[in-house]
C-alpha cells in the first residue's frame, strides 16, 4: 500500500487542478426525526454506521441542524459517481441512499461487491472538526497517518480495513470501504486505494467550491 502513495498523491494533486466540479445532485432522502431540544450527541468517532457513542470525545454537533451544507451534499454528487464509474468500469452510476442526522451527512453507494459509505461530519468550526478528527483517529483500529504529498496538506489517516479520513475546514470526511473485498474492479484496485481516490475527488470539489 505504501508503494502506491506517490502515484496516488500525483493523481490527487492533479484532481485538485481540475475544473467543472458539480454541486450535489438530489436531496436528502431521509430527514432526521429528532427534535432540537432532545437531539443526541454527535455520532461516535468510530463511525455512525456501527452504533455507540463516545460523548466525551465528540466535538460540537455543528451549526447546520436544518440540513447538510452544499459542500457535504457533494459526496453524493456527479463527480464521485463519475470517479467510481471510471475506477470500477461501471456501466452506470451506482445506486445511492443518503441521510442526515447528528450533523452528519451520509451517502451509501451500493456496489455489486458491497456498500461503500461516505460521511461528512459538519462541526461548528475548524477547531471542533480537528478535535473530532483526532478522536476518530485515536479510536480507529489500525490507523496510520497519511503523510507527505499524499495528505494534500490536510490532517488525514487511513485504516488497514479500508477507510480514509480527511479533515478540512469544519468538515471531517470519511470514506469507508471496509465492507468491500480487499481488491475490486478490472484493475484489482485495493479498497484502501479506492477510498483514498474517492476522498481526493471530493476534496477537489470542496477546493473548487470555496
Amino acid at each position: 500500500m505504501k508503494q502506491q502513495k506517490p502515484l496516488l498523491a500525483s493523481v490527487a494533486l492533479s484532481a485538485l487542478l481540475l475544473s467543472g466540479c458539480a454541486t450535489a445532485a438530489g436531496s436528502v432522502t431521509a430527514a432526521p426525526d429528532v427534535s432540537t431540544e432532545a437531539a443526541p450527541p454527535a455520532a461516535s468517532p468510530e463511525g455512525s454506521h456501527h452504533g455507540g457513542h463516545h460523548g466525551e470525545q465528540s466535538p460540537s454537533r455543528g451549526a447546520t441542524a436544518e440540513g447538510p451544507s452544499a459542500a457535504a451534499l457533494m459526496v453524493c454528487g456527479d463527480q464521485p459517481k463519475e470517479r467510481l464509474r471510471s475506477i470500477l468500469d461501471l456501466g452506470s452510476d451506482p445506486h445511492t441512499i443518503n441521510s442526515w442526522a447528528d450533523s452528519t451527512f451520509t451517502c451509501t453507494y451500493h456496489l455489486a461487491e458491497g456498500a461503500l459509505v461516505v460521511s461528512v461530519q459538519e462541526a461548528s468550526d475548524k477547531v471542533s472538526a480537528l478535535k473530532y478528527f483526532d478522536a476518530m483517529q485515536a479510536l480507529a483500529k489500525g490507523a496510520a497517518p497519511i503523510q507527505g504529498l499524499a495528505n494534500l496538506g490536510f490532517p488525514a489517516y487511513e485504516t488497514t480495513d479500508g477507510s480514509t479520513v480527511f479533515q478540512k475546514d469544519s468538515f471531517v470526511l470519511k470514506v469507508d470501504a471496509s465492507n468491500l473485498p480487499a481488491t475490486l474492479g478490472p484493475e484489482s484496485i485495493t479498497r484502501n486505494a479506492l477510498a483514498y481516490q474517492l476522498s481526493t475527488t471530493i476534496l477537489a470539489c470542496w477546493v473548487e467550491h470555496h
